[in-house]
């Protein structure tokens, strides 16, 4: 008998037919004597039907309270699935994040899961429930607010979950059926991959990848999760995330992702002294933002500096209100935005012990008349940032250069 997490995203319980679809497949899982913890999403469109109504009321609604609003989604869900299990002759209890014990930080929608005491969870298995948590929220210490933990949240809590109750595997159940070495909606000859290690998902996943959120890949790697990514609409096998193995290495790229939600801000004519991008950057910081690239030219003349940063587009009016706010303190000319730009990337683990493959990548783009504007290195990918009409052609480009297609 193992002890499976299975989580269900908002397509997969996003009507009563799909919450009862969700719960045969539940109920099959512990009839073959398996102790099951599921974890779901809101219905598919309620969170942004939520964020719809806040918008209406306030134009800056706080965030305390849109976590208030936010979490009610997965509550809903979570005691309609118990429902449906029960339904099936299996008993089923459904549990809140505050119930399951997640606690977080204090960071209002990007909350961050600092510890699950997840005695109430074993308790409820031990009674021979099928368990039934609601994704994508927390609580604060001591229980007095209840945070949320992002878009995609819900994966990181099924993934935390599984760590703390030291579970045997956690299968992430969404509308594809596993990991592909690019979007097939993009590239129809794209390949569904049977095994990834956790760092190569985490770079697809942090590049754009929409498979998994990134902070569950994180988890996994760090308590060595096991997961696997599966549709719930079929039986097909799906991809298994696992730590890195000698086969792995043979393949240099394993992937090609793609971002469409960046911006890019310029901060031009600063001045080129010791501690001017920490300022800068502390300032970005503060406001919990997440830069990705940073690029930086110093003029030929000496003195002033260009420094060049992406952000998510979510983040840009912030992103530009701090950064115009430490360009006149610092004395920089001014601010330039663009946000018809992407991100294109190349990710395998066999790029440490292969030579050329940036080189192959620049290339195949030049070749094609597709400018990159900043370039982004790590010992398993490579990243480009190129105007957003060329994405899609892009993605095929380098998906057919490195001999991808299935």
């Amino acid at each position: 008998m193992a002890l499976i997490v299975q989580k269900y995203g908002g397509t997969s319980v996003a009507n009563v037919e799909r919450i009862k679809a969700v719960a045969a497949r539940v109920a099959k899982t512990a009839a073959e004597g398996n102790s099951v913890i599921v974890v779901v999403s809101a219905m598919a469109g309620e969170t942004d039907k939520m964020i719809s109504l806040a918008n209406q009321l306030s134009q800056s609604p706080r965030e305390r309270e849109m976590d208030m609003l936010l979490s009610s989604g997965e509550r809903v869900t979570s005691a309609l699935t118990a429902m449906a299990i029960d339904a099936l002759g299996f008993k089923a209890k459904a549990m809140t994040g505050r119930q399951a014990g997640i606690i977080t930080d204090t960071v209002h929608t990007k909350a961050r899961i600092e510890r699950i005491n997840g005695e109430r969870i074993k308790q409820a298995i031990d009674e021979g429930l099928v368990v039934v948590i609601a994704g994508f929220q927390g609580v604060t210490e001591g229980g007095s607010d209840v945070t949320t933990l992002g878009r995609g949240g819900s994966d990181l809590s099924a993934v935390a979950i599984a760590a703390a109750v030291k579970a045997d595997l956690c299968e992430i159940y969404t509308d594809v059926d596993g990991v592909y070495t690019t979007d097939p909606n993009i590239v129809p000859q794209a390949r569904k991959l049977q095994k990834i290690s956790y760092e190569e998902m985490l770079e697809l996943a942090s590049l754009g990848a929409k498979v998994l959120q990134t902070r569950s890949v994180e988890f996994a790697m760090k308590y060595n999760v096991p997961v696997v990514v599966r549709s719930s609409f079929n039986d097909n096998a799906g991809t298994l995330v696992a730590e890195e193995d000698k086969d792995m290495e043979n393949v240099v790229v394993s992937g090609i992702a793609y971002d469409k939600n960046q911006a890019k801000i310029t901060i031009a004519d600063m001045p080129d002294r010791p501690g001017i991008a920490a300022k800068l950057f502390d300032s970005i910081a503060s406001a919990n933002i997440i830069v990705d690239m940073i690029v930086q030219n110093v003029s030929s003349g000496g003195g002033v500096a260009d420094i060049s940063f992406t952000v998510p587009k979510t983040d840009v009016k912030r992103a530009v209100e701090v950064s115009e706010a430490a360009a006149k303190e610092l004395g920089a000319q001014r601010v330039d935005v663009r946000e018809d730009i992407s991100k294109v990337s190349i990710v395998g683990v066999g790029m440490r012990t292969h030579s050329g493959v940036a080189a192959k990548m620049f290339n195949s783009l030049a070749a094609h008349g597709i400018n990159i504007m900043m370039i982004s290195t790590s010992e398993i990918k490579v990243s480009c940032v190129i105007d957003l009409k060329f994405t899609e052609l892009a993605v095929r480009i380098l998906h057919e250069t490195f001999g991808l297609a299935g």
